[in-house]
């Protein structure tokens, strides 16, 4: 979350819009983003219907035993396609800025 904050301006300068998903209620969620410094877009899902429809759901995997949302990255486009999606089991592994920037890059050559 914070690389990506660090990197905002790449995103921006492309169009990309950063958006992040939490499960924690609204207010928890805008406390995080201040503690944090992140000025992107944070969406409270709380009832996890997102998460849900992202399959995203892992089952106790919060503390006290909440469930949240597995780390994810998705490049979706203006029609709502997922074009792209980094998906791990472990909260310490996520995609770098670099590498969503690179599947962008990518997706935007002819063909792609």
């Amino acid at each position: 979350m914070r690389s990506f904050q660090q990197r905002i301006t790449d995103f921006k300068s492309r169009d990309i819009q950063v958006v992040g998903i939490s499960s924690d209620n609204p207010e928890e969620t805008r406390r995080n983003c201040q503690r944090l410094g992140l000025t992107y877009t944070f969406l409270s899902d709380p009832n996890l219907e997102v998460i849900r429809r992202y399959d995203l759901l892992h089952e106790k995997g919060g503390p006290g035993g909440k469930d949240i949302s597995r780390p994810a990255e998705f490049l979706i486009d203006s029609s709502g396609t997922i074009r792209w999606v980094n998906l791990t089991e472990s909260v310490t592994v996520r995609a770098s800025p670099d590498e969503a920037l690179k599947a962008y890059a990518a997706l935007k050559q002819p063909g792609a």
